[in-house]
């Protein structure tokens, strides 16, 4: 449990945000990209706040219709008319070719359209996710100037939602385990080798994507935003994740058998779908979160004064590292 407090890169604490932003003499320009399969539920909500971002440099806004059976692009289209703001393309690929997933394929096409513009920047962002109005400013300022001291890769994970009594159970949980796993305190240092993004909000330096070849080279991941991650990182790139103040996921989970098939989905894709992976995770994680709270009662019924002691102590130090978590999402520790 100490090894877990202090040794795993302070994985429980939330103190990776945005930093102050320094504006840029010259705003770079940025290609955004928005890939979307029966998005038109989520689109009025989300897309909105891409037209209207407030950047005084060069973006546009490309759509990449992902085989949709809902209208997604014709509601894209609409949309941008009302609002206006950012010029908004809509493309649709078609189905994948072999060897691809659909969201990655919907990627490849999206950013060789881009590609044709030359920007300095891609912003990868899905069909969920509301940006508030100064977002893309805000990004841009973070990754810096090209060089040594810039990142190439910025990374927020959107605040997920929390409405519904399962999202409030649940939510802070996974993104808890998300950070044990990716520390991002670690990912953020340039020597470590651990790399991890959250693919709701990925901003990526276009040479950077170059020269890692993306999204060629993942094109087969299910994880896609740690492949890219790691793909960056190997390919000499900085990185940067943090979570985020100002993006957030508009997609409601109400029923826990939404979110049990997101965090299933994740967990398993992280073990690399491998059945030994997941036999020795289960009693890992037995062992650090069921443990301590099966002790302190087997010590209390049994009269154990110092099990009692030893489990109450381990429970109370990893009730205390969840608490920052729920704090980040404004939730009580008594829901």
């Amino acid at each position: 449990m100490g090894w877990l407090l202090l040794g795993q890169g302070f994985y429980w604490r939330t103190d990776q945000r945005l930093p102050r932003r320094t504006d840029p003499a010259r705003w770079p320009s940025v290609a955004v990209v928005v890939p979307a399969r029966d998005e038109a539920e989520m689109l009025p909500v989300s897309l909105p706040s891409l037209l209207v971002q407030d950047y005084p440099g060069e973006a546009w806004i490309i759509l990449v219709d992902d085989c949709s059976d809902d209208g997604t692009g014709r509601l894209a289209r609409e949309l941008a008319a009302r609002y206006g703001g950012l010029p908004l393309t809509v493309v649709e690929p078609g189905e994948p070719e072999p060897g691809w997933t659909g969201k990655l394929w919907a990627l490849r096409h999206g950013i060789a359209l881009a590609r044709r513009h030359k920007p300095d920047f891609l912003l990868l962002t899905d069909a969920d996710i509301a940006h508030e109005p100064d977002s893309l400013r805000d990004l841009v300022a973070a990754a810096g100037a090209e060089g040594p001291a810039g990142y190439d890769l910025v990374s927020q994970m959107a605040r997920l939602r929390v409405e519904s009594f399962w999202e409030r159970l649940v939510v802070p949980a996974f993104v808890y385990f998300f950070g044990q796993l990716y520390p991002f305190r670690r990912v953020n240092r340039a020597e470590s080798r651990t790399a991890a993004a959250a693919g709701g909000c990925v901003l990526l330096r276009t040479e950077a994507a170059e020269r890692a070849r993306i999204p060629e080279s993942i094109r087969q991941a299910v994880i896609d935003d740690v492949s890219l991650a790691r793909e960056v990182r190997r390919g000499g790139g900085r990185i940067w994740l943090g979570l985020a103040d100002r993006v957030d996921s508009v997609r409601p989970y109400p029923r826990l058998a939404d979110l049990w098939r997101m965090v299933a989905r994740s967990a398993y894709a992280q073990l690399r779908h491998s059945p030994l992976l997941l036999a020795g995770t289960v009693p890992g994680l037995l062992l650090v979160y069921v443990a301590p709270p099966a002790t302190l009662a087997a010590g209390l019924a049994t009269g154990d004064a110092v099990a009692a002691w030893a489990g109450g102590l381990a429970w109370a130090v990893m009730t205390v590292t969840y608490l920052p978590m729920l704090a980040y999402y404004r939730q009580s520790p008594w829901l």
